[in-house]
C-alpha cells in the first residue's frame, strides 16, 4: 500500500540535521526541501552549535554517534540553554540497545528513528513533534497574555525554560545576568520559602511563586507583577473568563497582528477570528480593538 504523503507546512520551518555521513545528509535534504522545509547542515556538534548562534531551528534530527562529541552530549548542552530548549531533538541512531534509546531520552530528545531511515517515517514524526512544538510556543503566549511569566528549573536549580514575559521581567528586575549568582539565590529562595519579592524599575513589584514539581528534578516558578495598575489589570482580565481560544486571539492582538494575520497564524478564518473578537470585547466591556489591545499589552510591558 503507498504511504500517504505527508502535507508540508504552512509556514517554512527550519529543521537542522547533524549528521557526518554525506550520504544520509544529501538523501534527508533532499526529502525535507520536497516538503517545504528550510534546511540547515552540520556535519558535528562544534558546527551545529554555530547554526544555533545563526539561527536557532525549529527543529533538529541528530545523529547519535559522531566523531568527537556524540550526539547525546551535544542534546544535553543545547537542553541547558534557555533560548534553545524548547526545540524538540529527533536522534537519528542504529543503536537499538535499550540503554542508548534511554540515554537519548534523558539527554533530552523527544523520539528517534532507527538507520536505515525510512524517509516517510522521519517526516511524519518530525511533522507531528513540529506541530507539538508549535502547540506549546501558543500556550507559552497565552501564559504572556495572562500578565504571568513561567520559569522552570533543573535540579541543578538552573533555569531550563522561562516564558517572554519572564525573561522580560528577570532583565528588568535583576539585569541579563542568565544563570548568573544573584538570580539563582533569589529564584531558589522563592523554593525554600514558597515565595519571594523583587523591586522593578517602575515602582512595582515582582513575585516569585513555587508551584511545585512539575517532572523529575524539574521545579516550576511562577512570576507576576504585584501593584495598583497591575492587580486592576489583572482583576478585569480573570473576571472577563476568556477560553483559550479568545485568549490566543487576544495575545496576537495585543502583539499588533491583524485579523488576517491571526487568521493565518491559528488556522481558522477571518470570519471566525471577528465573532472571538466580539465575545472578547463583549467580556472585557470595551468597544474597539485598540481598547482590548491595551489592556493586554499594560500586562506585557509594550504599552
Amino acid at each position: 500500500m503507498k504511504a500517504e504523503p505527508v502535507m508540508p507546512p504552512a509556514v517554512s520551518s527550519v529543521v537542522l540535521v547533524v549528521d557526518d555521513a554525506p550520504d544520509t545528509l544529501r538523501m534527508l535534504c533532499d526529502a525535507l526541501a520536497i516538503e517545504g522545509y528550510t534546511v540547515l547542515v552540520a556535519r558535528d556538534a562544534i558546527e551545529a552549535l554555530e547554526r544555533f548562534e545563526m539561527a536557532v531551528p525549529d527543529a533538529v534530527l541528530l545523529d547519535a554517534i559522531m566523531p568527537g562529541e556524540n550526539g547525546f552530549a551535544l542534546c544535553r548542552r543545547l537542553k541547558t540553554e534557555p533560548a534553545w530548549a524548547h526545540v524538540p531533538v529527533i536522534f537519528m541512531t542504529g543503536l537499538t540497545e535499550t540503554e542508548q534509546i534511554v540515554e537519548g531520552f534523558a539527554s533530552g530528545g523527544v523520539d528517534y528513528v532507527v538507520k536505515p531511515l525510512k524517509i516517510p517515517e522521519v517526516l511524519a514524526r518530525l511533522a507531528t513533534h513540529l506541530r507539538n512544538a508549535h502547540v506549546s510556543r501558543l500556550a507559552r503566549e497565552a501564559v504572556d497574555v495572562a500578565g504571568l511569566g513561567v520559569v522552570l528549573l533543573d535540579s541543578q536549580g538552573r533555569i531550563a525554560w522561562r516564558s517572554p514575559q519572564a525573561m522580560r521581567w528577570l532583565d528588568e528586575a535583576l539585569g541579563p545576568q542568565d544563570d548568573a549568582a544573584p538570580l539563582k539565590h533569589w529564584l531558589q529562595a522563592a523554593v525554600t520559602q514558597g515565595e519571594t519579592l523583587t523591586a522593578l524599575p517602575d515602582g512595582n513589584q515582582l513575585q516569585a511563586q513555587y508551584l511545585g514539581q512539575t517532572g523529575p528534578g524539574e521545579t516550576m516558578i511562577l512570576l507576576r507583577q504585584t501593584g495598583p495598575a497591575v492587580d486592576a489589570a489583572h482583576k478585569r482580565l480573570s473576571g472577563a473568563a476568556l477560553t483559550p481560544r479568545e485568549t490566543e486571539v487576544l495575545s496576537w492582538l495585543a502583539k499588533g497582528k491583524t485579523n488576517r494575520d491571526i487568521a493565518d497564524i491559528l488556522g481558522m478564518s477571518p470570519r471566525t477570528v471577528n465573532k472571538h473578537l466580539e465575545h472578547i470585547f463583549e467580556k472585557l466591556g470595551v468597544e474597539t480593538r485598540t481598547a482590548a489591545a491595551a489592556i493586554a499589552s499594560s500586562l506585557l510591558q509594550e504599552s
